[in-house]
């Protein structure tokens, strides 16, 4: 491939569009290029880059014994009818008709199609357990389409589904495809986690996401710096402490806190600290007003909170200060949970306060010497509050990091959701006729190119590994014109393209500078560079992109120095 004849179109200074370093890059090094609000055209870069990421998924699921097909992107809403998310599923889903008024749906996942697919070919506990992925283009209709790659409505990702007789099959598939999951990620080169997450939408009795972690990330993740404990903030669990046993219990006491509505200026007002008050939130959950109970200095995690309710976390949200006023007849800033009239449900963390400070239900007053049990009794409690860096690791006590990540992989044990919903039955060795234990695996490919980006990338541009790098090297030669430096640059090309090594190179009539600017930008590997020292000393220059390691040599030695500097970093991949 020759530079002058590629699409490469680089650009100087950063898109006004583009908030984070990938995007920013992707378009600059002109690997992408936006054709509407979340939607890009994959560049010759940019596409082959998302081909080494799907090459290295392909193997890895093959390897753990997965089966590819390709399923329609289109897809009947009688099958989501049946399952029952084609309301539940929202706006996301875009929605339509074909010419003869049926409906349809662009797939943003697949779990309704497979189990439509196994349910009428798979028949009984012999042909099981089977497992099957593609990579596909989804869509989603994504409120805020941002970030470029990160969260688009239209990107490639690879889905699989497994189908086993039983639990115990199903979590060895689990596993089986965990193990995969870090085999993938680690040849792609990414710092990453497993964390705990919920299983949303999609469903399932647990889930894993994986992450990879980097400042820019929309997830905050929970990470134990003692063990091995990772969990989404979704998903982080509260470790319990023990009620004080040895605090006397004081009478309530009603005091004048005059004007007095946020948390903070009410503890500077009664000279306590926020640990020490509990503050009453009013939610709208499917028309019902519920209040939420929460120590002052923490914050309300919707996700565990709709979990407890059961509930989803779309069906509930903060009452405004009208409706939490028609809901308790008391105005925003002194609601408390002593006889209010509403269910009332507190986080765990409340059983262990002893005499804390609560809104009077009455404007301008608060009450001193609460406490729950004596004093009121919730209709539910339970962990609903987000992780702090305060806490503690609930698996073995140490210290806990939070810190953000960018999520390139879920997998789902999603049980029998699905197959009991659309009634995909096996018979098993017994005769009787029971539902498929299935699993759902998705990774983000074109995501997994961005996030490499966010962790591999300098003030210069894109340091991508070897083994996701659009092509492995780039020779530059920097004198077109003069016969001598051109013939040995066509000559290290020609050996490398002949070695099976993937080169592009630099041919353009432009000066060194922009040529050394675009290597950078663009971020391949290794740079050889055909110039003055071959002229003056016969010498070539091997630069390595990732820590900018330069190397002079004779040109007879080039080749096989760049075919093992190649070989050295897969190695580290492998």
């Amino acid at each position: 491939m020759r530079f002058s004849q590629l699409l490469i179109p680089t650009l100087k200074e950063d898109p006004s569009e583009a908030e984070v370093v990938s995007h920013k890059l992707l378009l600059r090094a002109g690997y992408i290029r936006k054709l509407t609000s979340g939607s890009y055209t994959y560049l010759p870069m940019g596409l082959a880059a998302i081909r080494k990421v799907e090459q290295i998924v392909r193997e890895e699921m093959n390897r753990a014994g997965a089966q590819e097909l390709l399923m329609p992107m289109v897809q009947p809403a009688d099958l989501w009818q049946e399952s029952g998310r084609w309301q539940e599923y929202g706006k996301e889903l875009i929605r339509l008709k074909d010419r003869h008024n049926r409906a349809f749906c662009l797939g943003p996942t697949h779990e309704e199609v497979i189990t439509d697919l196994i349910r009428k070919n798979i028949h009984s506990y012999r042909q099981l357990p089977i497992n099957l992925y593609q990579i596909q283009t989804k869509y989603r209709d994504e409120a805020r389409p941002r970030f470029g790659l990160m969260r688009g409505r239209e990107f490639i990702m690879k889905d699989g589904y497994s189908f086993d007789a039983t639990d115990q099959g199903a979590e060895e598939t689990y596993e089986k495809m965990k193990y995969a999951y870090h085999r993938i990620f680690s040849r792609c080169g990414l710092t990453f986690r497993a964390v705990d997450a919920d299983s949303g939408s999609i469903g399932g009795s647990f889930s894993h996401e994986f992450m990879v972690l980097a400042d820019t990330g929309e997830d905050t993740i929970v990470v134990c710096k003692s063990c091995s404990y990772a969990a989404n903030m979704e998903k982080a669990i509260c470790q319990k402490g023990n009620a004080p046993q040895d605090i006397a219990l004081k009478e309530v006491e009603r005091i004048e806190t005059p004007g007095k509505r946020k948390v903070k200026v009410v503890c500077d007002f009664l000279q306590i600290k926020p640990s020490e008050l509990v503050k009453t939130l009013v939610y709208i959950v499917k028309d019902e007003a519920i209040a939420v109970l929460l120590r002052g200095d923490h914050g309300v995690e919707d996700i565990k909170l709709a979990n407890l309710l059961g509930v989803s976390d779309e069906d509930m949200r903060l009452a405004d200060d009208k409706e939490l006023f028609d809901a308790t007849g008391t105005p925003s800033g002194y609601l408390g949970p002593m006889g209010l009239k509403i269910r009332v449900v507190a986080d765990q963390e409340i059983g262990n306060m002893r005499n804390f400070t609560v809104g009077a239900n009455e404007k301008n007053f608060h009450l001193q010497g609460v406490n729950m049990g004596r004093d009121f009794t919730p209709t539910l409690s339970g962990d609903i509050r987000k992780v702090t860096a305060e806490d503690r690791c609930v698996a073995c006590g140490g210290k806990l990091e939070l810190t953000k990540g960018i999520e390139v992989g879920h997998i789902f044990k999603l049980g029998t959701k699905y197959s009991e919903a659309l009634k995909a039955t096996f018979l098993d060795d017994q005769g009787d006729e029971i539902p498929f234990i299935m699993g759902c695996y998705g990774i983000g490919v074109s995501r997994v190119v961005a996030a490499a980006i966010e962790q591999h990338h300098d003030k210069d541009g894109i340091k991508l590994p070897v083994a996701i790098a659009p092509v492995q090297a780039l020779v530059l030669n920097l004198s077109p014109k003069d016969e001598e430096i051109s013939k040995a640059a066509q000559d290290i090309y020609g050996q490398l393209q002949r070695s099976h090594i993937e080169v592009i190179l630099d041919d353009r009539d432009e000066r060194p500078g922009i040529k050394f600017k675009d290597a950078d930008l663009i971020g391949i590997p290794f740079r050889i560079t055909v110039g003055k020292s071959f002229s003056k000393e016969g010498m070539i220059e091997v630069r390595r992109r990732t820590d900018g390691e330069t190397v002079s040599i004779p040109l007879a030695d080039t080749v096989a120095t760049v075919m093992d500097l190649i070989n050295k970093a897969g190695a580290e991949l492998a």
